[in-house]
């Protein structure tokens, strides 16, 4: 049997996740989807599109479709649903798990890696966060919560951009863009979102695309000229201590507008053309994680690997990482190694000059 590819939902309050869950579930598709949340509350999925209010964990809907809340654990649940498949007593294509406003989405996608069980049954495709333009500036200030999220997607959705200036949705972006490269960012209306922005992102495969905006390494590269490092070197930039005393020239040029907020969730990029000595890589890899596991929320590479024609792919959540063996690199195409992290603070020239001296 397929795996079925599970959807992380998790975004701001207010942000449209309850209106983006009802149409993925009402709209004619063609696919039973089962959603999980977190919590049935009022705002949740509206008592008409369920068949039954029952004090039932799984409840049927008209169109096929399946809601369940989680009761014990997302474990037991997925577990549940996975053997209600299996016996034929339910039914679906996709699962789509809501977690609370507030939840931190690392330890809900590390389940999926985590249980021998799941892992068998499921797939994690991706993780989307919406976000609210008119009170992303506060709650990004003001919550850790809100800027985990942003750091864990892999498809960031802005709602309400209708309500705010075309300054404040760009100025919103590109801090976004800062926390978190590798997420495409689309400014949606209240949670519609076309399905096909939603499923099948594969942002968990361990495909040979690392895709980060390339105006964001080109920015760094104008500001640094130093090859691999230009990584993401952004003390004249988000880290400034005398903030918009600053006329650093690259700034102006580059974006235009200034940042004052300092975000403890950060991104950073290296990259180098030298390969990779795979025993040493190894081991500073493991020592990191180990050390900064729970600071580390997502982080991805393609490597160049001495002894390998083919690329090594890699990523993690939290503690846990993963790497395949990739396409063979082409005859013509330069064997550049590309990483990005995204964590709370990480500290970037630890990060960086270990990677260095990880090269052969």
């Amino acid at each position: 049997m397929s795996l079925t590819p599970a959807t992380i939902l998790t975004g701001f309050l207010g942000s449209g996740k309850t209106t983006l869950l009802k149409r993925v579930l009402s709209e004619a598709h063609g696919q039973k989807i089962a959603v999980i949340e977190n919590e049935f509350g009022e705002e949740n999925i509206d008592n008409e599109i369920l068949v039954s209010d029952t004090n039932e964990q799984i409840i049927q809907m008209s169109n096929g479709c399946i809601c369940c809340s989680i009761r014990e654990d997302l474990r037991t649940t997925l577990r549940d649903l996975a053997e209600k498949k299996r016996k034929g007593e339910l039914d679906f294509d996709r699962v789509v798990i809501e977690t609370t406003g507030l939840a931190d989405p690392g330890p809900v996608a590390q389940t999926f890696f985590m249980d021998d069980e799941i892992a068998e049954s499921f797939l994690l495709d991706s993780i989307l966060t919406l976000v609210d333009a008119k009170h992303a500036a506060q709650q990004l200030n003001d919550r850790q919560e809100a800027r985990r999220q942003v750091g864990f997607a892999d498809q960031i959705f802005i709602s309400k951009t209708d309500l705010v200036s075309a300054e404040e949705t760009s100025a919103l972006m590109h801090r976004l863009k800062h926390m978190n490269p590798r997420a495409p960012q689309k400014a949606v209306h209240f949670g519609e979102v076309a399905l096909s922005d939603v499923f099948d992102l594969r942002g968990f495969n361990l495909n040979t695309k690392l895709e980060i905006d390339p105006d964001f390494l080109k920015e760094d590269a104008h500001d640094h000229g130093h090859g691999h490092e230009d990584a993401h070197d952004h003390e004249n930039d988000d880290e400034h201590e005398h903030g918009e005393h600053c006329d650093h020239p690259s700034h102006k040029e580059a974006h235009g507008h200034h940042h004052h907020h300092d975000d403890d969730v950060k991104s950073f990029v290296f990259r180098s053309d030298r390969a990779f000595d795979p025993a040493k890589l190894e081991d500073f890899l493991g020592a990191i994680v180990n050390i900064y596991g729970p600071r580390m929320l997502r982080y991805k590479g393609v490597l160049h690997m001495k002894g390998s024609e083919r690329k090594v792919i890699f990523q993690g959540v939290h503690q846990l990482m993963g790497s395949d063996l990739g396409p063979a690199w082409g005859a013509e195409e330069a064997r550049v190694s590309k990483m990005v992290f995204i964590g709370l603070d990480l500290p970037k020239d630890i990060f960086l000059q270990g990677l260095e001296q990880s090269l052969v």
